[in-house]
């Protein structure tokens, strides 16, 4: 088992590279909202006595700036100082099957060799695909006869770059905690308060979540379970902070969450016991909803899928909404600021109390999200143990 946990940590690091190529219609679909907020037009829905004329020309991109946070990106922009942009910019691996591969800074994207603005956005005949394209934000290339396709893309992107500093993150706290224990096995040493900390919180999940839902053999899987609820956890926390390395919604792209859906679909299908499968393809049920139409069985292969499908979109929407929903607050505040002094003042205050309303309940939420997706995968997993014999138990 413990080949197999460390098989799935390195699967962890490989679907990194695959992050961005997450497709951005279902964000695009769940940020409607922003959408909408961007045509807001002040002068069109409030009198012109309340909507300063100094700030009449001053347009906020409020779609730019909920777009650019929840959506992946070949950099990742800091802060600004002085009307001076700091950005980090990253690396571009691009693998084309015309001219080989391309290895650049994303920085050419942006700025030239002399120092002047790429006013075009291309680099050795790749750009990245406006906003019009189903492929917003990620390169493309153009041939020779004029079409435009995709090349491989193995770069490493905001949303690659986050999980590996939150994965050093997890490393750092779970590392230490596990050489005390490992060290200490007799018992008598007193661990530190940190240590203990982690000891609650690990037993807690082990005992109230994983044994229960598990059942006789779950400590077969509870360094899975453990694994992916700490995983979660600390990728749900980091993406509340909204200073540098953090504020990226890492389990807020779907091609996260569907890598831990797979990793449980392959816990639960792969360890399944021989009844798990019979009650699938052949259930107790009376023979005419099992033969000569296999009704009931079909049934039960749909719901083998279903079940990380739910897995997937649970954790996934629960992360996007609750991000859309801070940053419509946060626009609201330069909304009102552009209207004028009686409006603006009374926007900035409602939205700054529901900004921090909302951040306190998303501190929740990122706990809950976490939980919910270990209890679901356990119970998912005991389901599969049903019948196994007592002489696979681990005691």
């Amino acid at each position: 088992m413990r080949k197999a946990l460390v098989i799935l940590l390195s699967l962890f690091c490989i679907a990194t590279v695959n992050a961005k190529a997450a497709d951005i219609s279902a964000p695009r679909q769940v940020a409607g909202v922003a959408v909408h907020t961007a045509h807001f037009s002040p002068a069109a829905v409030f009198p012109s006595k309340f909507v300063g004329n100094k700030n009449k020309d001053k347009n906020i991109d409020v779609k730019g700036i909920i777009f650019g946070h929840i959506l992946d990106s070949y950099r990742w922009e800091i802060t600004k100082i002085h009307g001076r942009e700091i950005s980090l910019y990253l690396p571009v691996i691009l693998y084309s099957r015309t001219s080989g591969w391309h290895v650049f800074s994303s920085r050419r994207l942006y700025i030239n060799e002399d120092g002047t603005e790429n006013k075009t956005g291309t680099y050795e005949g790749f750009y990245p695909a406006p906003q019009s394209s189903a492929h917003q934000g990620k390169m493309m290339e153009k041939m020779s006869d004029g079409t435009f396709v995709r090349p491989l893309d193995f770069s490493i992107t905001k949303v690659v770059l986050a999980l590996f500093i939150n994965i050093t993150i997890l490393l750092l706290i779970i590392m230490p905690v596990a050489g005390w224990y490992r060290k200490h096995k007799d018992g008598k040493s007193v661990p530190g308060k940190f240590s203990e900390c982690m000891e609650m919180l690990v037993m807690a999940i082990e005992c109230d979540v994983i044994k229960p839902s598990v059942g006789p053999n779950y400590k077969t899987f509870s360094p899975y379970l453990l694994t992916v609820f700490f995983f979660v956890l600390i990728n749900n926390l980091m993406s509340l902070i909204p200073i540098f390395p953090a504020g990226v919604s890492v389990t807020g792209n779907i091609t996260i969450t569907f890598f831990l859906a797979v990793c449980s679909f392959l816990c639960i299908n792969i360890f399944g016991t021989k009844k798990y499968w019979k009650d699938i393809f052949w259930p107790d049920l009376p023979l005419w909803l099992k033969f000569p139409v296999p009704l009931m069985p079909m049934i039960e292969i749909f719901e083998i899928f279903t079940k990380p499908v739910a897995l997937m979109i649970r954790l996934f929407a629960n992360m996007l909404s609750g991000h859309l929903a801070i940053l419509v607050l946060t626009c609201l505040i330069f909304i009102g600021c552009s209207i004028g002094v009686v409006l603006g003042s009374s926007l900035t205050v409602v939205s700054v109390g529901f900004s921090i309303f909302m951040n306190a309940l998303e501190l929740l939420v990122a706990f809950i999200q976490a939980y919910v997706f270990t209890l679901l995968s356990a119970v998912f997993i005991g389901l599969a143990q049903e019948g196994s014999k007592k002489n696979n138990v681990v005691k």
